[in-house]
C-alpha cells in the first residue's frame, strides 16, 4: 500500500494524463538538509536541527537567473496540535557564540533574516561554524551536516558554480552565464458541470472496471478495484461518475487504504461509457469544481506531507502543482515548509 510520502510523490509525478511538457524537477537529500528545485528552476534548501532533537528548520529560497536575491526563513519546532504555535516575541541569530541581531517576524510564525544575516549564516553553516537561533523555549541549533552538499546542488541546478553569486563555490565567471529562469506552464481551466455525481450501476461497473484497470501502468496500484474487499464503510466498493461537461465525466473509485492514508483512482470517460478511459491518478484524495487534489501524510503524526493537483481544461486533467512539506523531522503538524516540485499558472475558467 502507498503509505509513504515517497510513493505518493511517485504517483503525483508520473500519473497525470496527458503529461505537460516541462523541465524535470530536482530533489536531493543529504543528512540534515534537503533541496527541491521546481520546474522553473526556483530552488529551496531546507536545513534542520539534528533528528533526535527537533528544535527548528531554516529555508533558503532562490529563484533562477543572474543576480537573484537569497531569502532565508526560520521556523521553530512546535508539534502541539491542540494550540496555535507558540512564537517567541524575539528571535536572534547567533554564530559561534556571537549575536548577529534580531530576526524579522514573518507570516505563519516564521522569521526572516536580513541579507547580511543570511550571508553570514550560509558561510557559517557550510563550514564549521555553529549557527543558533535563540529566543524560543530552547535554542535551535542548525545542523551543518549536509549543508555544503545541499548548497552546491542549488548552485549546480541554477548554473552558478564558479560565479560571484554562488552559494558554495564562488569564482569569477560572469553572472550572465547563470541559467535563466524557466516560465511556468499555463493552464486554462474550463468550466465544469454542476450536475450531481451518481453511483454506477452494477452492470456499468462490471463493464467499465476491466477498462479502468487496463489503463494502469506497472507502478500504478488500485488493488481495491481489482479485488474488492469487504466494505468497512458503505459505498467503499462503488464506482462514482461525476459529470464534467456535455461530453465528459469523471469516474472515481477507492484504490487503496493504509494505516493513515487512502488513495482514490480518477479516470476521465465519455458520458456514454464507450471510449477508452483516461487515467489521472490512483492516489487522489478529493475532487471538487474541476480540480483533483492529492494530500498524503508521510507518517502518522502528520509532520510531513505530499500534495498534488490536477485541473480540468476541457480535454484532460493537467497537473498544476506538486510538492512536499520537507523532511519528516517533527517540526510542525502539517509540515514545516512548502517545497514545490512542479508549479503552473492556472487561469480561472471563463
Amino acid at each position: 500500500m502507498k503509505s509513504s510520502i515517497t510513493a505518493a510523490l511517485i504517483t503525483a509525478a508520473t500519473l497525470s494524463f496527458p503529461a505537460l511538457a516541462a523541465p524535470a524537477s530536482v530533489s536531493f537529500e543529504h543528512k540534515d538538509w534537503q533541496v527541491v528545485c521546481d520546474n522553473t528552476l526556483t530552488c529551496r534548501a531546507a536545513g534542520y536541527s539534528v533528528e533526535d532533537d527537533p528544535t527548528g528548520s531554516v529555508l533558503i529560497t532562490r529563484k533562477a537567473g543572474p543576480q537573484t536575491p537569497v531569502t532565508v526563513q526560520v521556523v521553530l519546532a512546535d508539534m502541539d496540535e491542540s494550540e496555535p504555535p507558540s512564537s517567541p516575541t524575539k528571535l536572534a541569530l547567533w554564530i559561534n557564540g556571537k549575536s548577529l541581531g534580531a530576526l524579522t517576524p514573518g507570516d505563519n510564525d516564521t522569521w526572516r533574516l536580513t541579507d547580511e544575516q543570511a550571508t553570514q549564516m550560509i558561510a557559517a553553516v557550510k563550514g564549521s561554524g555553529k549557527v543558533e537561533f535563540r529566543g524560543g523555549a530552547k535554542p535551535f541549533v542548525l545542523s551543518g551536516d549536509g549543508a555544503s552538499a545541499a548548497l552546491l546542488k542549488v548552485d549546480d541546478v541554477q548554473g552558478r558554480i564558479g560565479t560571484p553569486g554562488a552559494l558554495s563555490k564562488k569564482g569569477n565567471k560572469p553572472e550572465t552565464s547563470v541559467t535563466a529562469a524557466i516560465s511556468a506552464p499555463v493552464i486554462q481551466a474550463a468550466t465544469v458541470s454542476k450536475g450531481e455525481a451518481r453511483t454506477l450501476s452494477a452492470a456499468e461497473a462490471k463493464k467499465l472496471t476491466p477498462q479502468l484497470l487496463a489503463t494502469l501502468g506497472k507502478d500504478d496500484e488500485c488493488d481495491r478495484l481489482a479485488s474488492p474487499e469487504e466494505e468497512t464503510v458503505k459505498g467503499d466498493n462503488d464506482l462514482t461518475l461525476t459529470p464534467l461537461d456535455a461530453r465528459h465525466g469523471l469516474v472515481s473509485a477507492l484504490c487503496w487504504r493504509a494505516a493513515y492514508n487512502e488513495g482514490y483512482g480518477y479516470w476521465v470517460v465519455d458520458n456514454a461509457l464507450q471510449e477508452k478511459p483516461q487515467f489521472v491518478t490512483s492516489s487522489g484524495t478529493d475532487y471538487s469544481n474541476g480540480a483533483i487534489t492529492l494530500a498524503q501524510r508521510g507518517r502518522g503524526i502528520g509532520d510531513c506531507w505530499a500534495s498534488a493537483e490536477w485541473v480540468w481544461d476541457g480535454e484532460a486533467f493537467r497537473r498544476s502543482s506538486e510538492g512536499t512539506t520537507g523532511l519528516c523531522r517533527g517540526i510542525r503538524a502539517g509540515g514545516a515548509w512548502e517545497l514545490p516540485e512542479f508549479v503552473a499558472e492556472v487561469k480561472a475558467a471563463k
